[in-house]
């Protein structure tokens, strides 16, 4: 049996008790999300989801994949048994995660209140929204998760977002049947990722501790002092994490500033379908980061690149299913969740598909490059892209409507993939040439020695 099966088997092993809970989060998301449009009508569910779009940006954008960090750097002393160093990693990424929400929760709160006019809500939901854009704050913390997922406890994991959404749905159900306004339905989608929040920083901690990881643990510390290049590595993930919302959040707002909350409701809903029948499918990822910075902490290289070759592989196939089931069935079963008012977000949905199908066939590019020490590169890729799909968002939303921000987005997810594996293609060649150099260097000192 090769040595790298049993990490295919894991990472596998790992997603799918991760799909367990991301199936019925999945299930319960659009009955939380019916519940919301069909209560608040058109109109006023796109005004929603301009608000909860406008605090994910902000969440998304300052937030610093703080578990990416504790995964690159503390895989090797988890591994090696250096608690202090392990424990500054864990310290540096609460530092992260407790700046960038300061700033995220000062800029959304001051947003909502100041800019709402422009982003597409009145003056009289300004202080709701205000009140939802506190929860950037646990749109940011992602210490937990890290650690979760580097102790390879990916069942505590499989229940965060069913949590969550569990949470939604409760809520939205209740204010449906008291006919409740608005402001009441933002609550409700508020106490989601909060409960979710505290449910994994509880598990995470008592994993700590059962570890003996939290003795002798303090916040005050050094934070990057011998750890080479994480600050440039958390600063990377940080700037491709931000530009990775112009495919998600930046749209949603695009489209309502230009075409009305009611078309962004439209956007909303198609892409909440596509997300959620792709969501299998990229839970991969999550998966595979722990186990590429194993593999990188103990030199499998080459082990690497062919468990990102039989992802790849998978992941085509999970795409071509995706674009059937979407031909045949999409509108259908939009129109049964979500009511017919919002059928014409069928046509929508098939651009947004397609554009998923893109991402998960390229979806081991950027987790190799990352687990490369490679983040630099990925996040060139992404600006680029994100650069050219941004100026060319307006006018083809003002040109051809959703069809046109559709369109957009199946291009710049294609360019992503395009650029991704170019640069993944570069890094492995350089690695390879780098390994047989110093291959070289070993043979050409041991027949010195063998010469004297």
């Amino acid at each position: 049996m090769s040595a790298e099966r049993p990490v295919l088997a894991r990472v596998l092993a790992n997603a799918g008790t991760l799909l367990g809970g991301r199936t019925v989060n999945a299930v319960v998301s659009l009955g939380y999300i019916a519940l919301t449009a069909r209560g608040l009508g058109l109109a006023q569910f796109g005004v929603l989801a301009l608000i909860t779009a406008f605090a994910q940006f902000l969440g998304d954008v300052v937030k610093f994949q703080s578990w990416q960090t504790v995964l690159q750097y503390g895989a090797g002393p988890l591994l090696e048994n250096n608690r202090p160093r392990f424990q500054q990693v864990v310290r540096l990424s609460l530092f992260l995660d407790l700046t960038s929400g300061l700033v995220g929760v000062t800029l959304g709160v001051a947003g909502a209140l100041l800019f709402g006019s422009v982003l597409g809500w009145s003056r009289d939901l300004a202080p709701a929204a205000a009140l939802y854009a506190l929860t950037i704050a646990v749109m940011t913390s992602a210490t937990s998760v890290g650690l979760l997922r580097l102790f390879d406890k990916f069942r505590y994991l499989a229940a965060e977002q069913a949590i969550s959404s569990t949470v939604r749905l409760i809520g939205a159900g209740l204010a449906f049947a008291a006919h409740a306004p608005l402001w009441v339905f933002l609550a409700a989608w508020a106490a989601g990722p909060v409960a979710s929040f505290l449910y994994v920083a509880a598990v995470a901690w008592r994993e700590m501790g059962r570890r003996k990881l939290l003795d002798g643990f303090t916040l005050a510390g050094p934070l990057g002092e011998g750890l080479p290049g994480v600050w440039k590595f958390a600063w990377a993930t940080n700037f491709s994490s931000s530009l990775d919302v112009a495919f998600t959040h930046v749209i949603t707002l695009m489209v309502g500033a230009i075409l009305g909350p009611a078309q962004a409701a439209l956007w909303r809903i198609g892409r909440q379908v596509a997300d959620g029948m792709a969501k299998p499918a990229r839970l991969v990822i999550p998966a595979l980061y722990p186990e590429l910075a194993k593999l990188r902490a103990t030199g499998g290289d080459a082990a690497m690149r062919k468990l990102a070759g039989q992802i790849g592989m998978l992941g085509g196939a999970v795409a071509g299913v995706l674009l059937l089931v979407t031909a045949v069935a999409g509108k259908p079963l939009l129109v049964l969740i979500m009511g017919a008012a919002y059928a014409p977000a069928a046509g929508i949905m098939t651009w947004q598909v397609a554009a998923a199908a893109i991402g998960i066939l390229a979806l081991p590019l950027e987790p190799m490059l990352v687990s490369m020490r490679a983040a630099g590169a990925a996040l060139r890729v992404r600006l680029v892209v994100c650069a050219v799909f941004v100026a060319a968002l307006v006018p083809a939303v003002k040109t051809f409507g959703l069809y046109g921000a559709g369109g957009a987005l199946v291009g710049a997810a294609l360019a992503m993939a395009i650029g991704m594996f170019l640069t993944l293609r570069v890094r492995l060649a350089r690695s390879s040439a780098l390994g047989n150099n110093e291959a070289s260097c070993a043979d050409d000192a041991n027949d010195a020695k063998g010469g004297r």
